[in-house]
Parts: C-alpha cells; structure tokens; sequence
C-alpha cells in the first residue's frame, strides 16, 4: 500500500456516503401510511417497500465477496453511491406506487452493497490494534441514521410532504460521490476470481428465500403453518445447502465459507446474530406494546425509545476504543449478561410498568448491543487472513438482514400466538381489558424466547478471545501510514 494513503479522508468519505445510504433504510417507514393512501394500495402491499429493500440488500450482499475482488475501492463507492443517487431520484419522482417501489429497490442495490465494502476497505487500511476505534466511529453511522430516521421522516413528511424523504437527500448523496471523486483512493488488490452463475443462482434463491419466507410469515393467518410459508423457506434452505457445498468444492468460491473455521469469527457472528435478532425484534414488539396496552401514541412511542437508540450509536466509539485497549472479553461477557437481566425485566412488564423504567431498561439493552456487537464481529474478522477479508464482511453483513428477518418473524409468531391463546381461554371476560392481557401474555413469551438466546449468547462469550490473524506482519508499511494519519 503506497505510503501516500490518506485513512482519514478516505473514513471521512465512508462515513458521508454510508450515512445517507443507512438512514433510508427506517425513513419511510412512517410514511406507510400514508402513502397508502396517496397511491391507494394495502397494507401488505405498501410493506414491500420495507420487506423488499431487506430483501435486495440480502440477495445481493453475498455477490459484494466477489464484486470488491473486481473492481477498485474508487470503482465500487462511486458505482453503488451512483446507483443510490438514481433510485433516490426516481423514488422522489415516482408517480404510481410500481415506480416508487422500483426506485426504493435501486436504493437497496446501493446500501447492499456498500457495507461491505466500506468494512472491507477499513481492515485493509487500519491495523488490528486500532480497528476497534474505527469501526467503532463506523458504528456510530450505522446505528445512529437509522435511529433518527423515524423521528426526521415524521418532521419532514409533516412539514413537507413524503416526496421530500427523498429530495432532502439527493444533495448529500450528490456531494458524496463528488467527495470521493477528490479524495477517495484504492486499496487491496484487484484479483478477478472467476464468476459462478450457479453460486450467485443459489445464494440469491437462499438468502432472498429466507429473508422473503420469514418476512411474510407474519402475514399469512397461518403464520409458519402456512403451506406457502413452509414451501418458500424450505426451498431457501435447500438452495443454501446446495450453495455452501458448492462452495467448499470451487477453487474459486463466490463466498467462501471456510472463515467458519477461524473459531473466533464464528463466535463473534454467532453473538453477532443473535444480538441482531434481539434488537430488530424489540425495535418491532416495543413501539407495538406502548401504542397498545400502555395506550402511547405512535409519535409518542417512537420519542420515548429514542433515547435508547441514540445511547446505542453515540456509545459505539467508546466501545471501540474500549476494545482496542482492553480486548474483547470485557466487553461482551458483561454485555451478555446485561442482555440476560434486560430480557428478564422486558419479560415482566405489564401496563403498570413505570414508564421511566421501561425507558431506562429500554436504554440499558441498547447499550449492551452496542458493548456486543461492533467488538464480537471486528474481533471475529482480525481473526481472518487478508485474502478472506472480502468473504468475512460479505457473510456478517449477509447475515443481518436475514437475523432481521428472523429475530421479528418469531418474536411477532410468539407473542401472536401467545395473545391469541390468552384470548381463547378467557373469551367471556371483557374484551378490551382481555385485549391488553393478551398482549402482555405474548409479549412475555416473547421476551422468554429472547432471555433463552442472550442466555446462549453469554455462554459463547465465555469462549471469546482476543484474536489475530494468521498472516499479519506488523512491520507492514500500512502502520506507518495509519500512524501518520490518525
């Protein structure tokens, strides 16, 4: 790497990029609503534009393995900014509810693939005993856009209307490319591995399955019972099986799975997951609890569990920088086992719950997140030898819209069913009062569900170790540059 690398320019350039492109992902969705009726379609219609941006980023994010071997740091920002930008621009313009949907998943092919090639980029330039603080700082980003998208997305759709979701940020994106036009440089190297059809088939059959199967299970009155259901994810998981032997026969893998023997990158996505699991599906049953049996309202519900979501992206640095110095273990053990009390409390509330309780509760799980998730990947990934760096972001960053999908899918099955039992056995009592037990009654097996996952999750750390990659020299030329440029 030429001494001539610019690290902070080139973060600066990331984080301007990745910002706009994540904060998309939650600004329309408050606006449902109302684009239902401005395009006059239905509930399960409208949610494409939510279901179908996860479903794009998760089709495509195994395909970023093999595009960031291709094509050059400057090619890859620039091309997938480039494309955000035209969704953007036809999702402002869009006339019919086909054009705005065409437009939101132009948008998702940008976000999808600039993950995991910002996360790429930063393991090639930063060396392991500062990568906490980096990718703590590119943490900050990921966590904090989408926790101000709702609040921002319901000033402007408000004041000026759902079309500025997306005029507000075309400029930004349009200075982004402009910015890494000027500053942004290459780095790794450019190897060109050979294209699978067969690979990208499956893996998009796979992942696209499964992100599609769990995100409409919620929807079918069978829930997972549904035949369609049962058929769709089935498929999925047949095609990911057939895709992972694939994998371990090609000498030239579209994503190769071997990182799973590196102990402690599967441990560090193994938390990874089910933290992610965690926090979408309270993202999804905590907004639904305090509009329902605590009777807040939607603006209201979402002010209220703001704070947790701010502590989580503004505590991400520190986190990082906690890493670096202390190393894993004193982050996620105690994490974990903050998750495990956090769960216990969420699985005992009821609506005479003290709402600055449930705030302070809701506040100390976002802060465990943060003192899980960023320290169990990046020590799962310092773990993984340089030529496995676009294979190791590419499946952690696969993962999680598929934990997403996951995590709310069960959450909303439990505590569905959970409620509809309750009303069955007590359907001669009063029906709005029953209405709100019920609710409590799901909510709880829920939350037992997820105190049996952070469980798991404290009994992986406990295997957590400091980890180094096999093949790091650290008389590499890059330190020097880092060092100079910090």
């Amino acid at each position: 790497m030429s001494p001539e690398i610019n690290s902070k320019a080139i973060l600066i350039t990331f984080m301007i990029g990745a910002f706009f492109a994540i904060l998309n992902e939650t600004l329309l969705n408050i606006a449902l609503t109302e684009l239902m009726t401005v395009f006059n379609v239905d509930a399960p219609t409208v949610q494409w534009l939510a279901t179908g941006f996860m479903l794009v980023m998760g089709v495509l994010m195994p395909i970023s393995a093999l595009l960031i071997q291709w094509f050059t740091t400057r090619q890859m920002f620039i091309g997938v900014m480039s494309i955000f930008l035209l969704g953007t621009v036809i999702a402002a313009g869009a006339f019919s509810f086909p054009m705005l949907l065409a437009g939101r998943m132009i948008q998702a092919v940008g976000t999808g693939l600039l993950i995991p090639v910002i996360m790429n980029a930063l393991l090639l330039i930063y060396r392991p005993e500062v990568r906490g603080k980096i990718m703590g700082t590119f943490g900050l980003v990921i966590m904090f856009a989408p926790a101000i998208g709702p609040t921002l997305s319901g000033v402007i759709v408000d004041f000026l209307g759902w079309r500025w979701l997306f005029i507000t940020v075309i400029p930004f994106t349009v200075f982004s490319i402009l910015f890494a036009l000027k500053h942004l440089q290459n780095v790794g190297e450019i190897t060109r591995p050979g294209v699978d059809i067969i690979s990208i088939v499956l893996s998009s059959c796979g992942i696209g399955g499964i992100v599609y199967g769990f995100s409409s299970a919620g929807e079918e009155s069978e829930g997972f019972t549904s035949l369609k259901i049962i058929v769709i994810i089935s498929l999925a998981v047949t095609s990911l099986i057939l895709f992972v032997v694939r994998q371990l026969k090609l000498k030239e893998p579209l994503l190769d799975v071997r990182v799973f023997r590196y102990k402690s990158y599967t441990r560090g996505v193994s938390i990874f997951v089910i933290v992610i699991m965690a926090m979408f599906a309270s993202e999804i049953v905590m907004p639904m609890y305090l509009q329902g049996p605590m009777g807040y309202s939607a603006k209201a519900a979402g002010l209220l569990l703001l704070p947790g979501a701010l502590l989580n992206g503004l505590m991400s640095p520190t986190m990082g920088s906690l890493f670096d110095k202390y190393g894993p273990r004193k982050l996620i053990i105690p994490g974990t086992l903050t998750l495990v009390g956090v769960m216990i409390f969420f699985s005992t509330i009821d609506p005479t719950t003290p709402i600055w309780l449930f705030v302070f509760f809701y506040m100390i799980l976002m802060l465990s997140i943060s003192a899980i998730m960023m320290p169990a990947q990046t020590n799962g990934l310092n773990e993984l030898p340089k030529h496995l760096y676009p294979h190791g972001t590419a499946i952690a960053n696969t993962l999680q819209p598929v934990a997403g999908a996951l995590g709310v899918s069960i959450f909303v099955s439990i505590m569905t069913q959970g409620q509809a039992a309750y009303i069955e056995s007590h359907s001669n009592e009063v029906k709005d009062v029953v209405m709100n037990e019920a609710m409590t009654y799901g909510v709880h097996h829920a939350y037992w569900f997820a105190l049996a996952l952070a469980a798991v999750a404290f009994v992986i750390s406990l295997f957590i170790r400091k980890a180094v990659a096999p093949d790091y020299d650290e008389s590499q030329d890059q330190e020097k540059v880092v060092h100079e440029n910090e």
